[in-house]
């Protein structure tokens, strides 16, 4: 009787006094509208996947298998596979609707799609409602994805229910019922493995509430999927866009869960924080449909708030990317249990508890879609009418830019631009444009008039000026910036004339072999990332490959060719009996790696150093350890591994930070330690570290693990003082405004220039002296006391886009991007930024490569006074 009246207390009131220890004896009863009847001939969940929702934590399969049963079961849904995750993990649309509805689905996209251009008949005279759900883009918000076997099965077996007839008939839903499968399995067995059988416990220092690093939130790599909506790096997400511009939904939502002691969140956000390009009308239709919501969580007596925490800013986010794009995107944030059942000071929350609120909820945007169904579809022929008007009144009409020198790096952002379904177009003719020149040869133009207008306006336009100044994420992603490419915007006088035809497809590139085979040597472009990966497969194979530190001009089959510092030198005398292997390698770069090769017949250059040089340095094959665990960022850590694993196809080690402590690092070569604090490394374990740096190792520390590196003398650098400043000492300021004042101090994601020592190894192979960099945090290192060692500094005057303060734009002008420090044989670079920021800034990506490929070739510089006054000793 006592289990029973636990259950009864736990699941019944909205917010339940909870015991440190209860049970959870969960009934479908408790998700489902009063007054339901339901066909029987439907499976319920518990008949498919063994127990109630809510009882336990659903993993991927579990879900699929129950919406693939209740699909077959059902003439009202349809399950379709649009990918997977990296952890192969299907990705689906549970596909709702009437019989006539589903039977012209391609008749639906259609038309959907002649929304973009609503000129001449439309495809369809009666279109439905479309209607985008979906769940748990971060692993450990379970509720939104636990609750899906819910809908599904009160959309399939609900009978003489007047809102799901009206529902079928009005309307197509599109159910996507995890967002990131790799995270969800993640969490739900770390759950689920601290579950008692008989209870559940609510203590917050529960093993069970306290996940280990790096938490489901993430998915396979440790990235967050919900900024990749634009940045789309992941798999996950660029098979959801495809879909997404298939279908062009009326409504997309995103369901998410916040801290234990919330309550529940959903938009309208902080009104101040809404992206500029956004039209007023959807914010006005979103608190339209928050009203639907509010009164269905009253009915169940559920807390909730709006307008507050949460902000509808930057574009990669999966509320934010749908409001540029023609949908009204809506962000829901269910306080969290955790787990089964914690304690907060509402008196406690159960697992079932979220889960009933995301399922009611998910009901009351159903109803909220049905009632305002015509003013959301004349919203969405609006919506691209209205981005034809301003694209015509807006007085920047393009963006002209050259694309990246790179053609991995140029691939990829044109790719982007298309699955983003932005029109770029040739330049017809040379022109000068901003104080540089501009050819056809590699020249192109974004036009501002075409549908895309405001998601393109977005990713390309430049600002430092914003209404609010406080960010809840990130003050700008100007897309050109993440591939080092400076863009010129152009009026409508200074476009006359030089719209060429469109880009229709983007091929992947493929390398270059230029003169054949050679019997003495051959030469690698070092001007872009895949040369990094075709430098590797020759390494890991044992050839013997040398960089060259000073520039040279050979003379090649195909004529003199001048050769930059970075050039891989592959000689085949010293590589005996390797030549037919070395062929087959770089018949297999060229083919994958988009590297030019040359061949070259002597040794002997036409200027500059010759192939025998001594400033030609040996470069080992790369065993790389990436520090990881409690401490360190699993954003910054996973791009990092991401970087190796799918760009340069090396594998690396990611060893937790208390192993350091007591490793033999000598199998290592490089060790990279990324942001984040690293107290778990004991006075031993940074001995360990001092001693294999001395004995010739490269450490590449990034952010805070810099700073960490020179405080326990691992490398020397300075830093500036902190701004401490808070006005003068009388100044009272009101205490409600202290979090947004205090965020105006922080750097919480700019763009800002670097000048490179193009050089110094870290800058091998660059085609300008200046890099976009993202900076975030704000501490400034000091320029290194010996000047050849920073080899990339901020400009005086650093900001490109985005918000930083006056105070900290003074204080990081002038001062050191990245320093390099020596001790003994070895080094430490130190960079300030993220060079790989959510994985696709691949501009500053090759300061990263370069640090790790040739952080031998770093030679010592010593300063002496003959050095300073003349060296009367040389020869």
């Amino acid at each position: 009787m006592k289990k029973l009246v636990c259950w009864f207390f736990v699941l019944f009131t909205p917010w339940a006094v909870l015991p440190a220890a209860t049970s959870l004896d969960v009934d479908l009863g408790y998700y489902l509208p009063e007054g339901v009847e339901y066909n029987p001939d439907i499976p319920k969940p518990a008949e498919v996947i063994g127990f109630e929702p809510g009882a336990w934590h659903l993993r991927h399969d579990q879900l699929v298998r129950y919406l693939e049963t209740v699909a077959d079961a059902s003439d009202r849904m349809v399950l379709t596979r649009y990918g997977q995750s990296h952890e192969e993990k299907s990705l689906h649309l549970l596909i709702v609707g009437s019989e006539k509805n589903l039977a012209r689905l391609d008749a639906i996209q259609s038309h959907q799609q002649w929304l973009l251009d609503p000129r001449g008949t439309p495809p369809l005279s009666d279109p439905p409602l479309v209607i985008w759900m979906g769940y748990s883009i971060h692993g450990n918000e379970p509720s939104g994805a636990n609750a899906v076997p819910i809908i599904a099965y009160h959309l399939a077996a609900a009978q003489g229910d007047g809102e799901v007839d009206e529902l079928l008939r009005e309307a197509v839903v599109l159910i996507d019922p995890v967002f990131n499968p790799d995270g969800l399995d993640r969490f739900a067995h770390w759950a689920n493995v601290h579950r008692g059988i008989n209870t559940i416990v609510a203590d917050p220092n529960h093993r069970e509430h306290r996940e280990m690093w790096p938490s489901g939130r993430f998915n396979h790599y440790w990235f967050d999927l919900n900024r990749d909506w634009m940045p789309l790096v992941h798999p996950e997400s660029r098979g959801r866009l495809e879909q997404y511009h298939l279908w062009r939904p009326h409504v997309l939502t995103d369901y998410h869960e916040m801290g234990t002691d919330r309550s529940y969140f959903f938009q309208p956000g902080v009104p101040s924080r809404n992206n500029p390009l956004t039209p007023e009308r959807n914010y006005e239709l979103t608190a339209d449909i928050a009203g639907f919501n509010a009164r269905a969580l009253d009915e169940i007596g559920s807390l909730y708030y709006t307008r507050e925490t949460f902000d509808d800013f930057y574009v990669g986010k999966g509320s934010t990317y749908p409001d540029l794009n023609g949908t009204i995107g809506i962000l829901f944030e269910q306080a969290s249990s955790r787990g089964h059942a914690q304690e907060n000071s509402f008196g406690g929350i159960t697992f079932p508890f979220t889960i009933r609120n995301q399922f009611t909820t998910t009901l009351g945007t159903f109803r909220a879609s049905l009632a305002m169904r015509e003013e959301l579809k004349e919203f969405s022929k609006w919506f691209y009418r209205s981005a034809a008007e301003e694209a015509r009144e807006y007085s920047v009409k393009a963006y002209l830019f050259e694309a990246p020198a790179d053609p991995a790096a140029k691939f990829a952002f044109f790719d982007l631009l298309q699955r983003h379904q932005i029109n770029v177009h040739r330049l017809a003719r040379d022109t000068e444009a901003g104080g540089r020149s501009f050819s056809t040869e590699n020249s192109f133009l974004v036009p501002l008039e075409q549908p895309q207008y405001r998601l393109a306006r977005s990713l390309f336009e430049v600002l430092t000026e914003f209404e609010e100044s406080a960010f809840y994420d990130i003050s700008t992603w100007v897309l050109p910036s993440s591939f080092n490419i400076d863009t010129v915007e152009l009026g409508a006088s200074a476009l006359s004339g030089l719209l060429g035809e469109q880009v229709e497809t983007v091929e992947r590139p493929r390398g270059e072999w230029i003169g054949g085979e050679s019997g003495y040597a051959y030469l690698i472009a070092w001007d872009g990332i895949d040369s990094a990966r075709a430098v590797h497969r020759l390494l890991r194979e044992g050839i013997l490959v040398r960089v060259a530190n000073r520039p040279l001009t050979m003379k090649t089959p195909a004529g003199e060719t001048a050769f930059t510092a970075g050039t891989v030198l592959v000689p085949l005398g010293i590589n005996p009996g390797k030549t037919d292997r070395i062929h087959e390698i770089l018949r297999e770069a060229v083919r994958e790696d988009s590297v030019r090769v040359h061949a070259v017949n002597s040794g002997l250059a036409v200027s500059g150093i010759d192939l025998g040089s001594p400033s030609f340095d040996a470069l080992e094959e790369r065993k790389v350890l990436v520090a990881v665990g409690s401490g360190v960022s699993p954003l910054r850590a996973g791009e990092i591994w991401h970087f190796f694993d799918q760009h340069l196809h090396v594998g690396v080690s990611l060893v937790e930070l208390t192993r350091i402590n007591s490793l033999d690092l000598s199998r290592y070569n490089t060790i990279v330690l990324p942001d984040g604090t690293y107290g778990d490394i004991t006075d031993g374990g940074v001995e360990n570290l001092r001693h294999w740096i001395r004995r010739g190792g490269t450490v590449v520390a990034l952010q805070r693990a810099a700073n960490w590196a020179v405080g326990q003398n691992l490398a020397s650098a300075s830093f500036a003082s902190p701004d401490r400043s808070r006005g003068p000492a009388d100044e009272r300021l009101p205490y409600a405004d202290a979090d947004t004042l205090e965020r105006l101090k922080r750097i919480s994601g700019a763009i800002v220039i670097g000048e490179v020592d193009t050089t110094h190894p870290v800058g091998y192979g660059l085609p300008k002296e200046t890099m976009h960099l993202f900076r975030m945090g704000t501490t400034v290192m000091e320029r290194s006391s010996n000047p050849y060692l920073t080899p990339v500094a901020y400009r005086g005057e650093p900001l490109y886009s985005g918000y930083i303060s006056d105070e900290n734009q003074e204080r990081l002008g002038g001062s050191a991007a990245v320093t390099v420090s020596h001790s003994g044989s070895g080094r430490v670079v130190l960079f300030m930024d993220t060079p790989l920021f959510r994985g696709y800034w691949l501009g500053s990506a090759r300061l990263f490569v370069n640090s790790v490929f040739f952080g031998s070739s770093m030679s010592s510089v010593s300063l002496s006074d003959e050095a300073a006054h003349g060296d009367e000793h040389g020869h």
